[in-house]
């Protein structure tokens, strides 16, 4: 058995960040951010990124790290971030992960791998389905052709939904089974802590969260994105809370409808984040109902895994 390391997941505003937070200070940790879009500089409140002080408070890793039109993908986030946790160990401290990026988290425990080729002349009829019926029609074959693989995407990660078909047209698997079947030998030994919430608190949170993020100022830093010349198609900027903002200010529809949207988006991508992360049976999950409990559960986590 490797050295412990605590990954604190769940779906979108169940309190990871404060948790990480709240063990990383008991346990002189640092922690790494196991999340596809808070590793973009610029785009702090649509993606919830630790406040400034929480950052000086405690290190974090993989934060505000690259620009949005930089490539950043989860086989880069495997090979850095278990190079970090074995530096942070050697540093005397315990690393402490935190995420609800699914594919980020599992790659870090298990690995992933690509162990089929790539066929050029598929890909090139993607692209085509790509440019004449956009994102949504990708997702659609995916759904006809490997409909678990699916339920683990967005339409806008179009980037991961083309290689998922790839991989289906190539080797007639899907290709979280040739994920499965990858096991990675490694020196840690992860505990893996679920943030569960009764389903309608959660998305109570969501909401209250969103319409923080609009006080906050998420229009004016959409516009200061775009005025950057960062493109609308980028991955990072075509996600939940950035592309409804966009529509918005391209006048598709007014603000009060684009918030709406980033709501009811949101609450389908913790949806798709907890059908995810119920696949893992090695997760160990806390109910949590309310903030006092979620800030109580720290000392049960260090007591019951002896870190």
């Amino acid at each position: 058995m490797g050295k412990k390391v605590i990954a604190v997941v769940g779906p979108t505003a169940s309190g990871k960040s404060a948790l990480g937070l709240n063990l990383a200070k008991k346990l002189n940790g640092e922690i790494i951010s196991a999340d596809s879009r808070q590793i973009f500089k610029g785009m702090n409140i649509g993606t919830a990124t630790p406040t400034e002080e929480e950052l000086k408070e405690i290190p974090h890793h993989f934060i505000n790290e690259f620009y949005p039109e930089q490539e950043f993908n989860v086989s880069k986030f495997e090979t850095s971030a278990l190079k970090l946790i074995q530096e942070i160990f050697n540093r005397g401290k315990k690393p402490v992960v935190v995420g609800g990026s699914g594919l980020y988290v599992r790659a870090l425990i298990d690995g992933i791998m690509d162990v089929v080729d790539t066929d050029k002349e598929y890909r090139a009829r993607l692209h085509s389905t790509k440019k004449e019926k956009g994102n949504e029609e990708l997702y659609r074959m995916l759904e006809k052709t490997d409909p678990a693989a699916a339920e683990t995407m967005l339409p806008q990660n179009w980037k991961r939904v083309m290689r998922a078909l790839e991989v289906f047209h190539l080797s007639g698997k899907s290709i979280l089974q040739l994920q499965k079947e990858y096991k990675r030998e490694t020196k840690f030994d992860f505990i893996q802590i679920g943030l569960d919430w009764e389903r309608a608190v959660l998305y109570q949170r969501i909401e209250k969260r969103i319409d923080e993020m609009i006080n906050a100022g998420l229009v004016d830093e959409v516009k200061f994105l775009l005025n950057a010349g960062y493109s609308k198609d980028l991955n990072a900027l075509n996600t939940v809370g950035y592309k409804e903002i966009i529509s918005f200010l391209e006048g598709e529809y007014d603000l009060e409808r684009a918030i709406e949207l980033i709501k009811r988006n949101t609450r389908r991508f913790a949806k798709r984040q907890l059908t995810w992360f119920r696949r893992d049976e090695r997760i160990n999950w806390y109910e949590i109902k309310n903030a006092i409990e979620l800030n109580g559960i720290a000392d049960d986590i260090i007591n019951r895994f002896s870190f």
